[in-house]
């Protein structure tokens, strides 16, 4: 097509080889279309620069166009990341995304449930942090809301990642490196601070410890509430001023790993030689610290996209059974957990 001519459905059919109204649902999802087909309808949409009527589809079925899509924290690596996937997929269902910040504020979570139940916005991925905060009630069992990370509840569709087995995964991978002392950065499960996330993943290395009879020292464990480079690198300096001896560090996100990184290079102890290091999530980052961290990686693509299946499922039939998919999780074993370990003591 040439020119400031705007592709129009008809256009998208053609070349997909479908009729107007396949590709009328694939963009709606009102209706099952078979993944080759939806496939074929989105390269082509992509291929033809195709913009859904956002307008025109409102004033037909009344409404908006528009998804909330609402992080604790926007900041970070693995946010930027994920709300990338995430606008990606809910643009090839003709939707435009409305991103939030809840700062782990659960007024803020109310108030935009409160938009999902006054339809100012079609539907909402929340991704809350604590279950006991969350804003979900019996009321709100056909509001289409979908909720993504590890806080789960039978009220709503629910898309997540198994932090446990990831956690107990990495766990025993820098024991069989040699690591015996592991200090953990984000663990907790007793404090105010203490996230759904920070709990499983806690759960999940103390599991792994169990199982090869290593005791779980609660003093190498540091939580602060800033997951981000900085907390990384403060809650390791905490670690390291308590003077207790480790050979190993774990961080509940690659944020808090690469500032455990920064703080352990400062004090001259190096990695992996003295201490292993190692992540969570797999953001782009993780490859290009020095050295690059082991981490376990999340296929946001996938992770995003089941989200907006199933909430643009929910949107158009809002009376079926909340389902709950957990995406694949993988090691990625890089050069921080790469030798045996001699472990770090402070010098008496």
């Amino acid at each position: 097509m040439g020119g400031n001519t705007r592709a129009t459905m008809r256009d998208v059919a053609s070349l997909a080889g479908v009729s107007a109204k396949t590709v009328s649902n694939v963009v709606t999802g009102s209706a099952f279309v078979r993944e080759d087909t939806r496939e074929r309808v989105e390269q082509a949409m992509r291929k033809l620069d195709f913009v859904p009527n956002l307008s025109a589809r409102s004033l037909r079925n009344g409404r908006s166009g528009v998804i909330a899509v609402a992080l604790p924290y926007l900041a970070t690596s693995f946010s930027a990341e994920l709300l990338t996937h995430l606008v990606q997929a809910a643009r090839a269902k003709g939707y435009a995304v409305q991103i939030e910040e809840t700062g782990s504020e659960p007024h803020r979570e109310r108030e935009l449930l409160s938009r999902a139940r006054a339809q100012l916005v079609d539907g909402l991925i929340l991704n809350p942090i604590r279950l006991e905060d969350s804003a979900l009630t019996d009321d709100d069992r056909r509001l289409p809301v979908v909720l993504i990370g590890e806080v789960e509840q039978p009220l709503a569709d629910h898309v997540g990642i198994d932090s446990v087995a990831g956690a107990a995964e990495m766990t025993r991978h820098v024991i069989e490196r040699g690591a015996r002392r592991i200090a953990v950065i984000g663990g907790d499960d007793q404090h105010a601070i203490a996230t759904a996330t920070s709990r499983l993943r806690l759960q999940g290395v103390r599991q792994a410890l169990a199982e090869a009879g290593l005791p779980a020292d609660p003093r190498l464990t540091a939580n602060h509430a800033d997951w981000t480079i900085a907390g990384g690198a403060e809650a390791t300096a905490e670690l390291l001023s308590r003077g207790l001896p480790f050979d190993a560090i774990l961080g509940f996100t690659d944020s808090l790993a690469t500032g455990a990184l920064h703080a352990l290079h400062e004090r001259g102890i190096r990695v992996p030689d003295d201490v292993l290091v190692a992540g969570f999530d797999d953001v782009e980052l993780s490859r290009f610290t020095e050295p690059a961290l082991s981490t376990v990686q999340i296929d946001r693509a996938a992770f995003a996209g089941a989200a907006v299946d199933l909430l643009t499922e929910r949107i158009a039939d809002p009376t079926g059974t909340p389902r709950t998919i957990t995406v694949p999780h993988h090691l990625i074993l890089r050069a921080s957990t790469g030798t045996a370990p001699r472990g770090w003591a402070p010098q008496l």
